[in-house]
């Protein structure tokens, strides 16, 4: 490329792309609550494109130019997913609804790897006995299940982050 720097603002978008795109395929569940295994992936992945992003340029200016051509590309791709529904409905995720009037959507539950006892623990953290008890219980963009209660007087509110416990995985 004529300019290094330019060739640096391009390799770091790229990675910026590739890293969103790989974040929307394995979903939102990734990101409710990090293990020590998710952090140490998140330290190896950001090593490992580092050199995508500097190239042979490993100076403190290439470095600079790299971080800040993230936050350019984040401020604008933030900016363009409140002001265009496209940008939002390809760069972000929805709310799951996963109870509605105490029906457990089992569609829903099976596609994001939910098991029978996270809602139940859920539903506990929110003052509520029986998944019956529950209006609405959605997992949220962020990875955590909100509920919200037949009964209106006995609101509680909480804030429950899945745990990924993998030995209750199906085969």
């Amino acid at each position: 490329m004529l300019n290094p720097y330019l060739d640096i603002i391009f390799r770091s978008l790229a990675v910026y792309f590739f890293m969103t795109i790989a974040l929307r395929i394995f979903g939102k569940k990734e990101l409710s609550q990090l293990n020590t295994a998710d952090i140490i992936l998140i330290l190896l992945i950001s090593n490992s494109v580092q050199n995508a992003m500097v190239g042979p340029d490993t100076s403190l200016w290439g470095g600079l130019v790299a971080a800040l051509a993230l936050f350019v590309i984040n401020f604008i791709i933030k900016k363009l997913t409140h002001k265009y529904k496209l940008a939002n409905d390809l760069l972000l995720d929805k709310p799951e609804i996963l109870i509605h009037n105490g029906t457990l959507d089992f569609n829903a539950l099976s596609k994001l790897d939910i098991s029978h006892e996270e809602l139940k623990e859920a539903a506990r953290e929110h003052g509520l006995e029986h998944l019956t008890d529950i209006k609405l219980c959605t997992l949220e963009i962020d990875g955590t299940i909100s509920i919200i209660s037949k009964d209106k007087t006995n609101l509680k509110e909480t804030h429950y982050k899945r745990k990924h416990n993998h030995k209750n995985f199906r085969k």
